[in-house]
């Protein structure tokens, strides 16, 4: 990945875990690389003098096998195009529900 990129973003844990990824969610191969080219690339420019500390984020694991076939991509797609038509669905569930439990006047106790 692009690590000058001002959308890129990696996080270490305390057990050792390091997450890599972008921030605008453009890069469905992550953490290994980016899309060529990347519509949402921007050179990070905040942190040109700065001084980084000694703290080191672990290597980039090694790629898997079928990495730049697209089939990473395919599968976030199904799995995004999944949770959408679940959410839709939910969303309408919810608002069923808070309907039934309206009225439009009070009850007096």
């Amino acid at each position: 990945m692009r690590t000058e990129c001002k959308n890129y973003e990696s996080r270490t844990y305390a057990n050792g875990d390091a997450v890599r990824k972008c921030n605008l969610n453009l890069a469905p191969e992550a953490p290994w690389r980016c899309p060529d080219p990347c519509e949402g690339y921007a050179r990070r420019l905040a942190d040109v003098a700065w001084v980084h500390g000694t703290a080191i984020a672990p290597p980039t694991p090694p790629e898997v096998p079928g990495l730049g076939d697209g089939s990473a991509a395919a599968v976030l797609d199904a799995a995004s195009e999944i949770i959408n038509s679940i959410s839709a669905q939910t969303v309408e569930e919810v608002l069923k529900e808070q309907s039934k439990k309206r009225r439009w006047w009070r009850k007096k106790k």
